[in-house]
């Protein structure tokens, strides 16, 4: 997960400069200027360093604010923002008790300067509440097979962790409840909307369970929801969540490209890719990953996986994972009739495979997922091959 910033400001314009300033060193999240949301907020981000837009008109209620924010968190570096020809605002915010005044117009590289210097200053920070990890499969397509693959990866991992949640924000929507025979009227956008009052008896009651015990977040029916909600919101969910949860799986395949899904992805601490063979399919995959890329993106943490796979047929495994300059995770075989009895039976494939490949693919993936690194090689040979077909 990136270095998290927050930024305490009504100006849009201030915002943007600063997001767009520091996305070379990690993501900056507009916060409310509620001290109670704000601490919530540090909390789950683990930041410790607030950037707050200051004016001549609100300067005595955002100087209490800075005041306020430093005698709930002391160890906290508050960098004002505002216009530094005010020499009395800028006074204000000095004596209230920011560690420093970022002028409008100030280049970027002074601010990328100033804030690194902050981050190496800082000093020894208490040790927050440990948190649950976070695995998104996300790609281009809308596909039943991720669904497929993501459900049942999480379920292994379920076995393995003990706690487990589920989400599946991809496409097409509740896929994975008909296979894993859940039924949910609880679903990621209810938890959204119910983010004040989300804590460990509001997910013991309200999210669906699958027979293993592993926990289950079906996706938002309405796609405004998640559209429509912020950064600061969504983080604010996952470190809820994370906090209850030994390990969080969520599914994205299909989703169309949007600032919360984005955000989502710079919250992982491992992204999966699933691609398929299909050079039409690859080729869309590698369009996605390099739009997020030229966005500043944090995809450090990329494997790819190949969903669907025919040895046969070029191009093979190793080839895609060239392609993406990404480590191969792991290729699953095909196996439609396997998957069709799973899905029209909601059983997972290891309770009716036996010693089948499929069953054996998405165990050994899982327990690479679990803790074993995994590699593979970089190039770019798939490039090649899809640059023919343009």
């Amino acid at each position: 997960m990136e270095q998290v910033y927050l930024a305490v400001s009504e100006n849009t314009d201030d915002l943007g400069w600063l997001q767009e300033t520091l996305a070379p060193m990690g993501q900056v999240l507009q916060a409310s200027d509620q001290l109670e949301e704000l601490l919530g907020l540090m909390d789950v981000v683990n930041t410790h360093v607030v950037f707050l837009g200051v004016d001549a008109d609100n300067m005595v209620q955002q100087c209490a604010l800075i005041e306020s924010l430093l005698a709930a968190r002391p160890l906290v570096v508050v960098v004002c923002i505002g216009d530094g020809q005010n020499n009395q605002l800028v006074l204000s915010a000095m004596r209230a008790g920011a560690r420093d005044f970022i002028s409008y117009g100030l280049r970027s590289s002074e601010v990328q300067g100033l804030v690194r210097r902050i981050m190496e200053r800082l000093p020894q920070l208490p040790v927050r509440k440990e948190q649950g990890g976070l695995i998104t499969l996300c790609g281009s397509e809308a596909d039943n097979n991720a669904s497929f693959v993501a459900a049942h990866l999480a379920l292994m991992l379920h076995k393995q962790v003990g706690s487990a949640l589920f989400i599946d924000l991809g496409l097409p929507e509740e896929e994975s409840t008909v296979l894993l025979g859940v039924e949910s009227s609880f679903t990621f956008g209810d938890a959204l909307r119910n983010l004040r009052r989300l804590d460990s008896n509001l997910i013991s009651s309200a999210f669906a369970e699958h027979a293993s015990g592993m926990k289950v977040l079906p996706g938002v029916l309405n796609r405004r929801v998640l559209d429509q909600a912020s950064s600061a919101e969504l983080f604010l969910l996952l470190g809820t969540l994370r906090q209850n949860f030994s390990l969080i799986v969520i599914n994205t395949c299909g989703l169309e490209d949007s600032h919360a899904l984005r955000t989502l992805i710079n919250a992982s601490e491992q992204l999966l890719w699933y691609v398929t063979q299909s050079v039409s399919s690859c080729k869309r995959n590698l369009q996605y990953l390099q739009s997020w890329q030229r966005q500043n993106v944090k995809l450090d943490s990329i494997k790819v996986l190949v969903d669907c796979y025919e040895p046969d047929v070029a191009p093979d495994a190793i080839t895609l994972a060239r392609s993406f300059e990404a480590p191969l995770l792991g290729h699953i075989t095909h196996a439609p009739k396997l998957r069709l009895q799973a899905l029209n039976l909601a059983r997972p494939v290891f309770e009716m495979g036996g010693r089948a490949a499929l069953g054996k693919e998405l165990s050994s993936i899982a327990q690479s997922l679990a803790g074993k690194k995994v590699g593979g090689k970089k190039g770019g040979v798939l490039s090649q091959l899809l640059g023919k077909l343009q």
